[in-house]
């Protein structure tokens, strides 16, 4: 089975990376880009590196863009790549991804997401819609970077700083997700289970664990809540992959 089958499923002042892609006010943003976060990710599956994610995470005059691109250890291919656009409320402004030979795009379409898939590039052009709002998250296949972002937007709205503590409302936070390679929608939800040792490329570290649940999934999240809440590892134990940053 490959990679790609084996992983397709599945206060505001204090959160630097959340803070600057979820905030309310627009008018502050300066007018040129701002770097959030970029680098890797390694995907290992039972101890085997065999996917990498490039990412970077950046802000541009009010709108979030989020990309990515995978790239199959040993494999001569240019892989999948993703283009997400959000506003500072989380509202969708595009997704696109393409991996070389079909593409999608979803757009926003009154109270609708609208997703167009091309299988080829001599295809013609389907359509599907969904009955879901524009701040609908997007989580696609294989793209741990959105794991990230859907994170800071947990964090941002659902905890906050209390004392030398860091705490969340006690029932999950629960989110709509549109995962648009697979064309579905689901509900997810996200908690803070709390700080954990964790070995990071042989070093311990102290992170927050964040468990992030579906109807047919379970994985565990760490962030470095000392370095701007960054994803560092990610742990799908059903499928014996560990994700973990560069």
């Amino acid at each position: 089975m490959t990679l790609m089958a084996r992983m397709r499923w599945g206060t505001l002042a204090v959160l630097g990376c959340a803070t600057i892609l979820y905030a309310g006010d627009k008018k502050d943003k300066p007018a040129g880009g701002k770097q959030i976060d970029a680098g890797s990710f390694g995907v290992f599956v039972k101890g085997q590196r065999v996917v990498t994610e490039t990412f970077s995470v950046k802000q541009e005059n009010g709108i979030s863009i989020v990309k990515s691109q995978l790239k199959e250890t040993g494999s001569s291919s240019s892989g999948q790549k993703s283009d997400l656009e959000m506003t500072s409320s989380a509202d969708l402004v595009k997704y696109e991804w393409s991996d070389g030979n079909g593409s999608l795009v979803v757009t926003p379409n009154n109270d609708f997401l609208l997703e167009k898939i091309t299988a080829s590039p001599t295809a013609k052009t389907a359509e599907q819609p969904f009955l879901m709002p524009s701040t609908s998250a997007i989580l696609d296949n294989n793209f741990f970077v959105h794991r990230e972002v859907l994170a800071w937007r947990y964090l941002t709205t659902s905890c906050q700083n209390q004392g030398a503590d860091f705490r969340c409302q006690k029932e999950p936070g629960e989110f709509g997700v549109l995962v648009p390679q697979d064309r579905t929608s689901m509900r997810v939800r996200l908690e803070l289970v709390g700080r954990e040792k964790v070995k990071i490329r042989g070093t311990d570290r102290d992170l927050l664990r964040l468990n992030l649940m579906g109807e047919s999934f379970s994985w565990a999240l760490w962030v470095d809540d000392k370095d701007q809440f960054k994803l560092m590892r990610v742990l799908i134990a059903d499928d014996h992959t560990e994700v973990v940053r560069d």
